[in-house]
């Protein structure tokens, strides 16, 4: 059963691209599907996260009012080795809420987020995953792509698996 939604945010939440103005500034496209879904997995009695190698005041934003449980920005990335892993944030958070990883469901579509995926008891990625992460054993590719409600889609399913075992 799963007890904390955890995801990824670039290719997950988004589309994966990166939207700039010509001062500079970053732009990200989110689907309100996916942040409904995890307001309602909240409200559900089910922490969710985010966890991304980005330094963000975007994601940041997005996660402050989705009233997110966790948040962990600049992590697993590949820039700046002497940051946390996302699996050692994953460890982390679980210590926090007496969880193991078999009972984390993770969203992720890229290289920096293989260890986790291979850790948790319910990994997922988008169907626009990274090969790599596809290839991972018993992962689940949602049908929805990131970015277009894949989030949605794996909270719905969570909520509907909690319910049915109640």
């Amino acid at each position: 059963m799963v007890k904390l939604f955890l995801t990824d945010v670039d290719g997950c939440m988004t589309d994966g691209g990166m939207y700039y103005t010509a001062e500079g500034e970053a732009m990200k496209r989110f689907c309100v599907y996916d942040g409904m879904g995890m307001v309602c997995l909240q409200q559900a009695g089910i922490p969710c996260g985010i966890l991304t190698s980005e330094q963000s005041p975007i994601v940041k934003a997005r996660a402050e009012k989705l009233k997110l449980r966790c948040l962990y920005l600049g992590v697993g990335s590949k820039v700046n080795p002497n940051c946390l892993t996302k699996l050692q944030a994953a460890q982390e958070i679980c210590g926090q809420l007496g969880i193991s990883l078999d009972e984390v469901c993770y969203l992720g579509d890229d290289i920096n987020d293989l260890d986790l995926l291979r850790a948790v008891g319910h990994p997922c990625c988008p169907p626009n995953a990274r090969p790599e992460v596809k290839a991972i054993p018993h992962i689940h590719v949602t049908k929805t792509p990131g970015g277009q409600g894949a989030v949605r889609e794996l909270c719905d399913e969570i909520i509907a698996n909690a319910n049915a075992n109640e």
